[in-house]
This record gives C-alpha cells, sequence and structure tokens, in this order.
C-alpha cells in the first residue's frame, strides 16, 4: 500500500466533506499541519467542526478557515490568542464546546482507544458540568466526557518513513500523538521523509498503522506566537540591528 502522496492537496484527495469532524494536532503554532489545513481552505469544503487545543493565530493555521468562514463548530481549550475566533463566537457565528485541556487530551486518547465516555472531577460544580451526566464514587461527583473520534486527523511530524511511521520533535509532539489514533483517517505532514526501516523502533511516537497518507513538506515555518521587545540600555547597539530585544 503506497501512503506517500506528492503534496497535501492530493493527500486529501477524496477525504473532505462538508461537516465532517476533523481532528487538528498541535498547541499555538507549535506542530500545526500547517500545508494540510491550507489546502482544506483551498478545497473550499464547509460546515466543519474541528477538534483542535486552539486556532492558531490570526492569519495563521486554522484560523484561516476562520476567515473563509469554514469552521462551523470548535471544540478547543485555549482560544485567547485568536481575536476572529473570539468575534465570530461573540457574534454568534461560531459554535464553541469548551473543553478543560487535560479533559480534551483525554477525550481525544479516549476515542482513539475506542473508550466512548469516561468519568472526571474536572469540572464538577461549574459551567463545563451543565447538561452532563454526574456521579458519585468514592463519596466524590463526579461528570461524564464523551470520548472523540473524527472523520478526519491532520498531524504535522518531523520524521516519517513511507511506511507511515512518525516521529515528533520535542514540543510539537503536543496533541499530535492523540490526534493520529482518534480518527477513521489519518493525514501527515513530515518535514523528513526517510524510506521504511530508517527509523528505530524505539524512536517511534506514531505507528505507521495509524496513517493512511503521508505528504513530505520540508522545514516547518518558525512563525512568533507572540513577540515581546524591549529598548537596550546599551548605547554600543544602535536601534533596529535586531539586537535590541
Amino acid at each position: 500500500m503506497n501512503k506517500v502522496y506528492p503534496d497535501a492537496q492530493t493527500a486529501l484527495d477524496g477525504l473532505l466533506k462538508d461537516g465532517i469532524m476533523i481532528m487538528s494536532g498541535g498547541f499555538g503554532l507549535c506542530g500545526i499541519a500547517e500545508w494540510l489545513s491550507d489546502a482544506i481552505r483551498e478545497s473550499g469544503v464547509k460546515n466543519l467542526t474541528v477538534v483542535s487545543n486552539n486556532a492558531g493565530v490570526d492569519g495563521i493555521g486554522l484560523s484561516r478557515l476562520l476567515e473563509t468562514r469554514q469552521i462551523k463548530k470548535m471544540i478547543s481549550s485555549y482560544v485567547g490568542e485568536n481575536k476572529l475566533f473570539a468575534q465570530q463566537f461573540l457574534a454568534g457565528e461560531l459554535e464553541l464546546e469548551f473543553a478543560p485541556q487535560g479533559t480534551l487530551a483525554e477525550r481525544i486518547r479516549a476515542g482513539g482507544a475506542g473508550i466512548p465516555a469516561f468519568y472526571t472531577k474536572t469540572g464538577v460544580g461549574t459551567l463545563i458540568a451543565e447538561g452532563k451526566e454526574e456521579k458519585v464514587f468514592d463519596g466524590e461527583k463526579y461528570i461524564m466526557e464523551r470520548g472523540l473520534f473524527g472523520d478526519l486527523a491532520i498531524v504535522h511530524a518531523w520524521k516519517g518513513d513511507t511506511a507511515g511511521n512518525l516521529v515528533y520533535r520535542k514540543t510539537a509532539r503536543n496533541f499530535n500523538p492523540m490526534m493520529a489514533t482518534a480518527a477513521k483517517t489519518t493525514v501527515a505532514e513530515v518535514e523528513h521523509l526517510v524510506p521504511e526501516g530508517e527509523i528505530d523502533p524505539d524512536h517511534i511516537h506514531t505507528p505507521g498503522i495509524f496513517v493512511q497518507r503521508i505528504v513530505e513538506v520540508g522545514s516547518a515555518k518558525k512563525h512568533i506566537e507572540q513577540r515581546t521587545t524591549r529598548k537596550r540600555t546599551d548605547p554600543a547597539i544602535p536601534a533596529g540591528t535586531g539586537e535590541e530585544v
């Protein structure tokens, strides 16, 4: 079975339909499947439900799908870096299901493991618990959370082989391994594609059994999520040199 595709658009061919649920790896701008999300934008598919810790920042990542109003609902943990996200939600133009970050991670992991639901103390007595089943264990209240399993997962890895085995680099590992297990079809974009067997089995984070399609995209774009600068007091460093940070 050939899993390697020449570009992101081809790798998504036949997988995109209106109304599907997409699992998207990444945390902030680290480890996001930027080439694949841009290809989804170009496809014009709409009414999407997207599961992601956040939606990137304005103009980068999933936010580009918000610009084109292709996302109907987000299931997320943190949205504070994205003004467009907030604007659409407050205007009633975007559905949002908030989940505490650990709960979101476990919902994705559970979906990938075939677990339909689980109980957690996180969120008991808060707005998160509204409308959810409650149960008492050992005298403590817990709420039931549903596992998440999508139609399509898009992930970004540092290295992959032609069999679909993936290695994530440092903090880009974040939500990607869980997302890769929690969908009917997983498409991975990798910076470096190597022949099958070249990756040490002990170094593999996502086994190829979870990955159906893979595309090599080259080195990741190094975006800065928050730029904080201050003026240097050293007169030997002239302003505008880039060293006054």
